[in-house]
């Protein structure tokens, strides 16, 4: 007998912001699904930023997300902004404390190798694979690169992402045009 497996579908826009609506309301399956959705694009994001330790700063991320959900007001891609900013803030945080402790010297290279063979989600990147991928972002100006993760990995709008990172929407598209840009020109 021929089985066939149903394909799940991604939640869409409305259907993740009733899912936040009802997480905060403590309905463990919508949490979960939000979760399932944001979860690997922070990741991406937060191994630019911190490298290997990328998951240990998004549980730090999560546990505030969890503790400050019911004062979030808004839609998913608000959430998404926000959720983002937290994991950008406890990054950030992260980076001072690491400054603060002697470490072993690392190179780029090393650093950039940290995301996993098997990551499918970032394949999505131009077909291009992960390792690959984060290394070339990471090769652009700091500003570049983080608008171009912003915006293509997140996804968050310009104005979203200005917010997260402190600078106008113009700021942020510009960054990300110009860091689009030089990957295309790289790729080709």
């Amino acid at each position: 007998m021929d089985r066939k497996v149903a394909q799940r579908t991604p939640p869409d826009e409305a259907e993740l912001s009733a899912c936040v609506r009802a997480a905060q309301q403590g309905d463990e399956t919508a949490f979960r699904t939000v979760y399932r959705d944001l979860q690997p694009r922070l990741l991406r994001y937060l191994r630019a930023l911190v490298a290997e330790d990328a998951e240990d700063v998004a549980s730090e991320a999560w546990l505030q997300i969890v503790r400050d959900l019911p004062s979030f007001r808004g839609e998913y891609d608000g959430f998404r902004g926000w959720a983002t900013t937290i994991a950008r803030n406890r990054a950030l945080d992260h980076v001072r404390r690491r400054r603060r402790r002697p470490q072993a010297e690392t190179t780029l290279d090393e650093l950039t190798e940290v995301a996993g063979e098997h990551d499918t989600e970032l394949s999505a990147l131009g077909g291009l694979g992960t390792e690959r991928a984060l290394r070339m972002i990471l090769r652009l100006p700091k500003d570049q690169a983080e608008a171009v993760l912003l915006r293509v990995v997140i996804g968050l709008d310009a104005k979203t992402a200005g917010q997260v990172l402190g600078k106008r929407a113009g700021a942020v598209r510009t960054a990300a045009y110009r860091g689009l840009k030089k990957l295309a020109a790289e790729i080709e």
